[in-house]
Parts: C-alpha cells; sequence; structure tokens
C-alpha cells in the first residue's frame, strides 16, 4: 500500500504508517535523502517522546524513551556482517514488544523471525516522496 506525501505532511504519513504497519518492527529502505530519519523523528514524536532524533550513524543504535516505553533506532549502513549484529546484542532488541526502527536493514532481513513492516521509499517530483508499506507474515 502507497502513501504520497510533502515534508508539511509528515503527520499524516506517520499516521499512515501506525496505522498500517502489523509490527512493532519497521525496516526504512531506500537511498540517502529519500526521508527515512525525518519520517523516523515523526514517527518517534508521535509514540510520545520528547527526545531529540538523530541518525546513529556511528553509534548504530540509539534509544529513545516514552512514558511507558523504550524505542530503538538502528542505523546498520556501517555495519558489514550479520557477526556485527550479533556482537552488539540485536537479538535482544528485535525479540522484545519494543518499537525497533531500522534504517539500512538489509543484513538484519535474514535474521527476523517474526512478522515486520517494510517501508520502501522513493523520492518523486516536487519534493514529494512515496512510501510503500510491506506487511511481512
Amino acid at each position: 500500500m502507497d502513501f504520497t506525501y510533502t515534508l508539511d505532511q509528515i503527520e499524516e504519513a506517520s499516521n499512515f504508517v501506525l496505522e498500517n504497519a502489523n509490527s512493532k518492527i519497521i525496516l526504512f529502505e531506500g537511498e540517502m535523502g529519500a526521508g527515512k530519519t525525518t519520517l523516523i523523528k515523526e514517527l518517534v514524536k508521535k509514540l510520545g517522546s520528547q527526545d531529540i532524533v538523530s541518525s546513529p550513524t556511528f553509534s548504530l543504535v540509539n534509544e529513545y524513551e516514552t512514558d511507558n516505553d523504550t524505542i530503538y533506532h538502528f542505523d546498520l549502513y556501517r555495519v558489514n556482517d550479520e557477526e556485527e549484529l550479533y556482537n552488539f546484542g540485536i537479538e535482544t532488541y528485535i525479540y522484545n514488544d519494543k518499537y525497533v526502527l531500522v534504517e539500512w536493514p538489509d543484513l538484519l532481513k535474514p535474521m527476523l523471525q517474526e512478522s515486520f513492516t517494510i517501508l520502501k521509499f522513493e523520492t518523486t517530483n516536487n519534493n514529494s516522496r512515496r512510501i510503500n508499506l510491506i506487511n511481512t507474515k
């Protein structure tokens, strides 16, 4: 299912994702500059966190707190293989009931045993974005 939006419609895009995702594990796929982190910022805000959201490119994971939950935000762009994922304990993050938002998820996908949601980003004309939401299992 597709949703096209501009930056001033980012709140509507986050509502679309939260209403249609069948999993708390959400994978963000798309080229650099496609709007992945921007949408994650809005999702984290919509989920109730007031933390400042930034891409965890060098730390691999950022944690954001809500009143009664934790959201994990991964950027796996610099991860070279599955062994690195296991070395920092990826399984402890993905096998809980927390939101797990993952940019550059290609290495992680084969490891996922439960259902997850994929968001594929595409830049369209006039600086709008299209996300294709795919629920697995």
